[in-house]
C-alpha cells in the first residue's frame, strides 16, 4: 500500500531533505510542495539535488488532501495553522518546535506560550528509540529537535537501564553545523562569519534544554558551540554517577537499549581513525553513532553521540517516525549509508 504525501515549507534546507527522501520512498508518492516565496518554481530550483523530480512548489493556502502532510515550517505556523493540516491530512508530522514540548507551562518557560495547549497531550514525540510503542496510528507526530536529539540518544541507555536516576550531575557541550540556522541562516551563519569558528553560541539556556529534560527526566547544563561544518550535531556529555560505573556496566546497558535499534552504531574507543562518534561518518544518513570512555580517577562517565542534524535530528525523523505510524516497515527510504572518503558533512 502506498500513502500520498505533502511537505509544507519545501524550498528551506529541511524541507528539501524531506522531499528527498519522499522523492525516492517506496511507500510513499510525493504530490505536493509548498512555498511562498518559491511558489511555481521547480523543486530543483531551490534543491539543486533534485533536478529529476517532476514537481513544482505550490502556494501554501492551497492544500491538497494527502494521507501524510510534513511540516517544515518556521516556529509558531503549524500551531497556527494545525486544523488545515489536519483537514488535509490523517498524519501530521511537524518538524518544528511547535508540538514537541509535552505541556503548556514549557512553552511559556522556553517559548512565547502556546496557542493550542489542548493538543500537546495528543502529540507524539517522533524519535523512535525513546518513543516507537506510542507512535502507531498517532494523528500529531512532533520531530525533536537536533540538539536534543544527539542528547537523548547518547543518554538515553543509562536511565533505562538505571545506571543514572536522574539525580546526578549532567553536563552537556552540542557542536553544531551551519544547516541547523537553516537557509535563512542570517548574518552568523554565513561563510565569512561561520568558517573557521568553534562559537559558543548558547552557553545557556538553549531550548533544546526543555526536551531533554522533559523526556529523560532530569537537569542539564548544556552549551551549544557553532563549529565550521555543514551538517552535523556532536554532542559530549560528562556524567557523574553517583555509585562506581564499570566498563562492563556501560556496554551491558548500550547493547541493552540499543542492540535491535536499526539506525543506532555503538561506536566506543575501537581502532581505526574515527574511534568515536562522528558527525563525518554519519553525514546525510539517519544512522546515529553513540560512544563512551570511563573517566575512573574523576568518577566521570564521558558519551559521545553524533547525528547528521538534518536527517537523523530532523527530516530522516521525521520519515522514521512516519513509517511506523502507518505500519511500513521503519527502515523503508532511510537505507542510505553514507560514504567515505567524504568532504566536510
Amino acid at each position: 500500500m502506498s500513502y500520498t504525501a505533502s511537505v509544507v515549507g519545501g524550498s528551506g534546507f529541511t524541507g528539501g531533505e524531506l522531499l528527498r527522501l519522499l522523492a525516492g520512498h517506496p511507500e510513499f508518492e510525493l504530490v505536493q510542495a509548498t512555498s511562498r516565496s518559491k511558489t511555481k518554481k521547480t523543486i530543483g530550483h531551490s534543491h539543486p539535488n533534485l533536478r529529476h523530480v517532476d514537481l513544482r512548489f505550490s502556494d501554501p493556502s492551497e492544500l491538497k488532501s494527502v494521507d501524510v502532510l510534513f511540516a517544515a515550517t518556521p516556529h509558531g505556523i503549524s500551531m497556527e495553522q494545525i486544523d488545515r493540516f489536519q483537514d488535509a491530512a490523517d498524519t501530521v508530522v511537524d518538524l518544528s518546535a511547535d508540538f514537541r514540548l509535552p505541556t503548556e507551562e514549557l512553552y511559556d518557560e522556553y517559548y512565547d506560550g502556546h496557542d493550542r495547549p489542548e493538543l500537546l497531550e495528543k502529540a507524539e514525540y517522533a524519535l523512535p528509540e525513546l518513543n516507537r510503542e506510542n507512535l502507531p496510528g498517532a494523528d500529531i507526530i512532533a520531530s525533536g529537535g537536533c540538539n536534543a536529539t544527539a542528547t537523548i540518544v547518547g543518554l538515553l541507555p543509562l536511565f533505562e537501564q538505571d545506571i543514572l536516576s536522574g539525580d546526578e550531575q549532567v553536563v552537556v557541550d552540542v557542536k553544531v553545523g551551519s544547516s541547523e540556522g537553516g537557509a535563512g541562516g542570517g548574518e552568523a551563519s554565513s561563510h565569512p562569519e561561520r568558517s573557521g569558528v568553534v562559537r559558543p553560541y548558547a552557553p545557556t539556556g538553549h531550548r533544546h534544554e526543555a526536551e531533554i529534560e522533559a523526556f529523560l527526566g532530569l537537569d542539564v547544563s548544556f552549551t551549544v558551540h557553532a563549529v565550521d561544518m555543514i551538517r552535523g550535531a556532536s554532542a559530549t556529555c560528562h556524567i557523574f554517577p553517583d555509585e562506581p560505573v564499570s566498563k562492563a556496566d556501560l556496554w551491558k546497558s548500550y547493547r541493552g537499549s540499543y542492540a535491535d535499534e536499526p539506525f543506532v552504531e555503538l561506536v566506543a574507543g575501537g581502532g581505526g581513525v574515527y574511534r568515536y562518534p562522528e558527525p563525518k561518518a554519519v553525514a546525510g544518513t539517519n544512522r546515529a553513532e553513540v560512544g563512551f570512555e570511563l573517566d575512573p580517577a574523576n568518577r566521570r562517565v564521558v558519551v559521545f553521540s553524533a547525528i547528521d542534524n538534518m536527517m537523523k535530528g530532523s527530516a530522516g525523523q521525521a520519515i522514521h517516525a512516519a513509517n511506523i505510524a502507518l505500519g511500513i516497515d521503519e527502515t523503508a527510504g532511510l537505507e542510505f549509508t553514507g560514504l567515505h572518503p567524504v568532504g566536510a558533512p
